[in-house]
């Protein structure tokens, strides 16, 4: 249990910080000693109250434009998840999405240390958009979520209000789907209770570190989180 304690803190550190990837954290802590099966149930129900107070701390940075579109791509993508999940190997679709990831990472950190800003092509964020909502439908990563935020919002502030927005509605469809599926059980929910404190102590931690860092190198932390995010994606499905 103490292992568990301790992911919570960091995940929800990291979380605090640049918005997005405790899943990514707390699936690499904790997959060592157990299964993802019992792992992603509880992260969603601890991060179901994280996206809420993000949401809410940085509502004044809310944009519907954003985070109306992705919300819908991401119902969406559990339309086409349900087909690709039957059809078709979902190492493989994980395996391209990671080098993907991977990709977009590395661009968004060149672009940090660039001296000049080189507008993004409106097709290139709707292909991006796009395969962000079948992901995180599709497998709840929310590593193409943050690469298209990234893009289209300025401030640190406006990034994590609108993917905690994001976040909030995926949450909430895989409560429900998880529920049905009886992935959340009445030891979940308690795992959870004993959790809660930790993951608020980590989020609240980052919240504090965030607000005392530059929002340049934040971009720069939540960029080489989504080439860790790639990297794992493709080194788990290889």
């Amino acid at each position: 249990m103490y292992l568990w304690m301790l992911a919570a803190v960091v995940a929800y550190f990291i979380k605090g910080l640049c918005g997005f990837a405790n899943t990514l954290v707390f699936t690499a802590i904790l997959s060592f000693g157990s299964v993802n099966a019992n792992i992603s149930p509880i992260d969603l129900l601890l991060g179901y109250p994280a996206n809420v107070i993000l949401t809410w701390k940085n509502r004044k940075n809310l944009d519907p434009k954003v985070y109306i579109p992705l919300a819908v791509l991401v119902l969406a993508g559990s339309i086409p998840g349900a087909f690709l999940l039957k059809n078709v190997d979902a190492r493989a679709i994980k395996l391209v999405f990671g080098v993907v990831v991977v990709a977009l990472g590395a661009e968004m950190l060149s672009r940090e240390y660039s001296k000049k800003r080189v507008p993004s092509s409106r097709l290139v964020l709707a292909i991006i958009g796009v395969a962000a909502g079948v992901l995180c439908g599709l497998f709840g990563v929310g590593a193409l979520l943050a690469a298209y935020v990234n893009r289209v919002t300025d401030e640190d502030s406006s990034f994590k209000a609108n993917i905690s927005a994001v976040f909030i509605v995926d949450n909430t469809f895989r409560i429900i789907l998880y529920s049905a599926l009886g992935l959340l059980t009445f030891d979940t929910v308690l795992s959870v209770l004993k959790l809660i404190p930790f993951a608020l102590l980590g989020l609240f931690l980052g919240i504090k570190c965030s607000n005392h860092m530059d929002g340049k190198n934040v971009k720069k932390i939540t960029s080489v989180l989504l080439v860790l995010s790639g990297i794992s994606l493709i080194l788990k499905n290889l």
